[in-house]
């Protein structure tokens, strides 16, 4: 098919090009050979009649033509993707279909166990792939990377829709064995003296749990590990007298695996709303519709477990 003079499957190759930067892995993933893609982009450049992508060293890099373009193109393949290749219906018994969900370590171990055990209920065949979320969340939706998003609302993009999952509490966990669990108390003042573990998501721009805290409760601390990981965070206080802000539920399995005892933040009870979220003109896909709603369900799930109380 042709618009304007140019083949509509020529769009695809150009997107694959685009994001690839590459034409062995453009062609790689378009299941194409190398001449036909190379074919492809001569054929791209002498329609918009510019190099699009151009040697500089031993990598390609895009020109100022093809960086307008980049995402031009993706969202028309979105739209198309969205508006006349989705099925209009979605029977999960019978789909083999894969979503990419962008989830951090802390949703991997507490929300998505829930999603996985009443998604089995529904289907054996359709399969989830656990991403982590970017550094730069906006390029994974709007890639195709991620089908949606489980973030913190403070991450959430402006321009792409979010719906609430559940709130999350902020609280202290220490080793069973340290000074503040055997006095069975952790004031501010302690709080304030003692070492801390902070958790810094890799390539975010946003502030750690750590930081949040300190800007709005507490004047001076003393960072002395610093890890991407918050499901490491319980791990790195056993057998140290430092303290580690984390999620409550995350806390609350640490709880049953490790000498770890929680308690409540030294402050006011800080609470943080989890959100999901996807791209714009994928709101009507009843794939997505459905994985929504197995979320909503997995986070219900998830709350109606026995709750574990803080120490005080």
């Amino acid at each position: 098919m042709r618009f304007q003079k140019l083949d509509l499957n020529l769009l695809v190759a150009l997107d694959a090009l685009l994001r690839e930067r590459s034409i062995s892995r453009a062609a790689e993933q378009m299941h194409l050979s190398q001449s036909a893609m190379s074919s492809a982009l001569a054929r791209l450049r002498a329609y918009f009649d510019d190099d699009l992508l151009i040697s500089v060293g031993r990598k390609l890099e895009l020109t100022s033509r093809a960086e307008t373009l980049k995402e031009a193109v993706r969202d028309v393949l979105m739209r198309v993707d969205t508006s006349i290749a989705t099925a209009p219906e979605f029977d999960p018994s019978e789909s083999d279909r894969k979503f990419q969900l962008a989830v951090s370590d802390y949703t991997a171990a507490t929300l998505i166990p829930h999603v996985l055990a009443l998604a089995v209920k529904q289907s054996r065949t359709v399969r989830f792939d656990l991403i982590p979320v970017p550094g730069r969340p906006q390029l994974a939706l709007e890639s195709g990377d991620a089908d949606l998003m489980v973030i913190s609302r403070p991450y959430a993009l402006t321009d792409h829709p979010t719906e609430k999952l559940y709130e999350e509490e902020l609280c202290c966990v220490v080793c069973s064995d340290s000074s503040f669990a055997r006095a069975g108390e952790l004031t501010l003042a302690q709080y304030e003296a003692a070492g801390h573990v902070a958790v810094q998501p890799p390539a975010m721009d946003k502030p750690s749990l750590e930081s949040w805290f300190k800007d709005r409760y507490v004047k001076t601390k003393h960072i002395e590990v610093t890890t991407f990981s918050f499901v490491s965070a319980p791990y790195l206080v056993v057998g140290t007298d430092r303290i580690a802000i984390m999620h409550r539920r995350l806390g609350r399995l640490a709880s049953k695996a490790l000498p770890v005892t929680l308690f409540a933040l030294p402050a006011p009870t800080l609470r943080l709303e989890q959100v999901q979220q996807w791209h714009r003109h994928r709101t009507r896909d009843p794939g997505l519709i459905w994985v929504r709603g197995l979320l909503h369900d997995a986070a219900a799930r998830m709350d109606a477990e026995p709750d574990q109380s803080l120490t005080d």
